[in-house]
């Protein structure tokens, strides 16, 4: 097998074991509390996702050992479009069509992007430029956590500005190693244990980033920023402090700019499609609290049907007159006068008709034999 055959070979399982460290990330977001968003340390299956990252790395950097930056880098893309069939394979996360076309999109613009970068001569930074480059990131980073906290009733638009923060540490940890890796060739000096230190920061800050960005948003939104801003951070210092430009001249330079629109248009794509599925989900919440089941309604109108007939039936006349004429038999010396007993009409007693009866002579009446 050729070099360049072997470089083409170690770039597709690198960016397959890439897809398959965010899947297992992306599971893990979605059983962590908010707490443990960043780092759920006692997670096994978080571990493993460290350890196929850390494959993926190591896969890519013996690629680029064997054949050219512009062929590696680019097929560094490709993350984003084995992760959507390997979601859809192993955990049943099915893509929609907006979904696909956006990370094709994205994926498309940055290896189109990636190939017009052209190489330099090796060259590294000096002091002031590896501080000035430590704190920007950093200030980079904080602000974009510090967005992401303030809107994070707003899970798709917090997890882009999460995969960003992260696409930084790790572009600009690319940086840092380049540096370091030049440094190198003249021989290993412990004036590099800062930029070393740098490097593990930022590394670690781009996988805790990277963890919290799946949290509440999917796979793909989140997935497709970050491999798209890794490289696009690093190109752009690339061109800014090591001198390096695209190929072909101003042409070159076009078509850099327009690979650029076509992978922001497809990161929009995500975006929105994920936003989209929010505001649908929100939608079916709300009618699921506000709505009464069906049953439950007949029921109730059933009820008030009834209790409304039940009233008319309730129908009463005002006035009641008592007998007029008492038996003989009933009649005596004490005995009530019926003429003087009023008419008494029917009064309510606790939502029921209630007749009052003839009271009788307080005067006790005296018997006689």
């Amino acid at each position: 097998m050729s070099a360049l055959a072997l470089s083409v070979l170690l770039s597709f399982v690198s960016a397959v074991a890439y897809a398959g460290g965010a899947i297992v990330q992306e599971q893990v977001a979605l059983s962590s509390s908010g707490a443990r968003q960043y780092a759920p340390l006692r997670r096994p299956a978080w571990w493993a996702a460290v350890a196929l990252n850390g494959l993926g790395a190591l896969l890519h950097v013996v690629a680029l050992a064997y054949g050219p930056l512009s062929l590696v880098q680019p097929l560094g893309a490709l993350t984003i479009v084995f992760a959507l069939p390997m979601a859809a394979l192993f955990v049943g996360r099915k893509a929609g069509a907006t979904a696909w076309r956006g990370a094709l999109m994205a994926t498309v613009g940055l290896a189109g992007l990636l190939a017009l970068v052209g190489t330099s001569g090796a060259q590294s930074l000096d002091g002031p430029q590896r501080v000035a480059a430590a704190v920007g990131t950093a200030a980079a980073v904080v602000s974009l956590m510090v967005a992401a906290r303030a809107v994070h009733r707003h899970p798709a638009v917090r997890s882009i500005l999460l995969a960003t923060a992260s696409g930084v540490a790790f572009g600009m940890s690319s940086v840092f190693t380049k540096t370091v890796a030049v440094d190198w060739t003249g021989g290993v000096s412990a004036g590099d244990l800062p930029s070393l230190a740098v490097i593990g920061v930022l590394a670690t800050a781009g996988m805790l980033l990277s963890q919290a960005s799946y949290r509440g948003a999917g796979l793909a939104a989140p997935l497709a920023t970050l491999t798209v801003v890794n490289p696009v951070v690093a190109a752009a210092v690339g061109i800014t402090m090591f001198g390096e430009t695209f190929r072909y001249g101003t042409t070159g330079t076009a078509l850099a700019l327009s690979c650029g629109v076509v992978a922001a248009g497809g990161l929009i794509l995500l975006t929105t499609e994920r936003l989209a599925r929010e505001g649908a989900a929100k939608a079916v919440r709300v009618d699921a609290a506000v709505s009464v089941p069906a049953p439950v309604a007949a029921g109730r109108k059933a009820e008030d049907a009834a209790a409304e007939l039940l009233l008319a039936e309730l129908t009463v006349p005002e006035d009641v007159t008592l007998p007029a004429a008492v038996p003989a038999a009933a009649a005596g010396p004490d005995a009530v006068d019926p003429v003087a007993v009023p008419v008494m009409p029917y009064a309510p007693f606790y939502g029921g008709p209630y007749v009052p009866l003839p009271a009788a002579d307080r005067h006790l009446a005296r018997i006689r034999s």
